[in-house]
């Protein structure tokens, strides 16, 4: 195997097994808990949850695989705060939104070599990539990956 096969091989267990680890979270709480703040005056677990699906949803767009599939999160979930968007959408729905995303982001992931992985995402330009090959769709990966994990310790204080 070589390097770059084995570098994204790492990364991928890194991030597969995240989402498992969320998935997991997920299912042993109830919508009911989903609605408490992690802790007094902090997100709701169910802003976070939206907040992971809007942030994947752009992950989409990043990587060139195509246009968001919720763009309506991204007011409630990323421009604003917690309680401040009357209305959000039900924990089942966004339940729902996150299992959808992550299938997606599989097949999408799935069908990338090993080489796609090192292209340019959409947010840097071609100039900007010569001088800077780290700002590829990889790099996008392990943001994210730290980013669940962020989030994942937040709602695990729900428990």
């Amino acid at each position: 195997m070589k390097n770059t096969d084995l570098v994204v091989k790492m990364i991928f267990d890194r991030w597969d097994a995240s989402i498992k680890n969320c998935d997991e979270l997920l299912a042993s709480l109830s919508d009911e808990t989903l609605l408490q703040e992690i802790a007094p005056g902090k997100n709701r677990g169910i802003y976070l949850l939206g907040h992971l699906v809007a942030v994947h949803d752009d992950m989409l767009r990043l990587l060139d695989m195509g246009e968001k599939l919720y763009p309506e999160l991204f007011d409630p979930f990323i421009k604003s705060p917690d309680k401040t968007v009357p209305q959000l959408p039900s924990v089942a729905t966004l339940r729902e939104f996150w299992k959808a995303q992550c299938e997606l982001l599989n097949q999408k992931f799935s069908a990338l070599s090993v080489e796609d992985w090192f292209e340019k995402h959409t947010a840097v330009t071609a100039e900007d990539f010569a001088n800077e090959p780290h700002r590829n769709k990889l790099n996008i990966i392990i943001t994210r990956t730290s980013h669940l994990q962020y989030h994942l310790g937040q709602l695990r204080l729900l428990k």
